[in-house]
């Protein structure tokens, strides 16, 4: 396949590879989501308790090295979910990677035949991509609490700290650097495509409120953050 060119004569062709980007990156994003739903959620459910990924130590400054939000259970689980749904959307949008077939795009196209990534079954390189997207959102998000507990950002029980930017862009650049290192041949980088990944990230932050305050009103989380 040739590369695939996102052409942006007008500002309706820029939106409309905003959102082909939004939705491409879609399923590594909604591994957090994932991560609630096996890391908390489920076990509240179940009464089944989860495991700390710190295992309850501290750091030498005091303070828990990740604290009770991050759990093996929600690592695994976000990337599981990235998985499964980035696979979904290579059944869905199978063989597409025109200019005129955006915004739903296959995240399988465009591999490389000789990439470690690539099987002859489209499915299997999005479950792989997607988990791997996936995982490093999750190993990202871990860095932000990591960061947040250095500050002194403690959380309280089932609430967390405030602190939007640490919550937001480290699970996006672990997201979008693993792309850049793994997976630059694929879709999801393609040059003309690479202005709307920064865009992606910048918008990242706003992104993350707005779903946080609908996840907060429909009473899925218990602060609007």
């Amino acid at each position: 396949m040739e590369a695939t060119i996102f052409p942006a004569e007008d500002l309706n062709g820029m939106a409309l590879n905003v959102v082909s980007v939004i939705i491409l990156y879609g399923p590594a994003y909604l591994a957090n989501t994932g991560a609630m739903l096996f890391g908390k959620w489920l076990p509240d459910l179940s009464g089944f308790q989860n495991h700390k990924i710190d295992a309850g130590r501290t750091w030498s400054d005091g303070n828990r090295v990740l604290g009770d939000g991050k759990s093996w259970e929600g690592l695994f689980g976000g990337a599981l979910v990235s998985a499964c749904l980035m696979t979904l959307a290579h059944i869905l949008w199978e063989g597409h990677y025109s200019s005129s077939e955006r915004p739903f795009l296959d995240p399988s196209s465009l591999i490389p035949g000789d990439a470690w990534y690539h099987f002859d079954e489209g499915w299997a390189s999005a479950f792989l991509i997607g988990f791997i997207l996936g995982l490093a959102c999750m190993v990202g998000d871990s860095a932000g609490s990591f960061i947040k507990r250095r500050r002194g950002l403690k959380r309280e029980g089932d609430i967390s700290s405030r602190a939007p930017l640490l919550d937001t862009l480290p699970f996006a650049l672990g997201i979008l650097g693993t792309t850049a290192l793994l997976f630059h041949e694929t879709i999801f980088f393609q040059p003309s495509i690479r202005p709307y990944v920064v865009a992606l990230l910048i918008l990242t932050p706003v992104m993350h409120r707005v779903t946080n305050i609908l996840g907060y009103k429909l009473g899925l989380k218990s602060v609007p953050y």
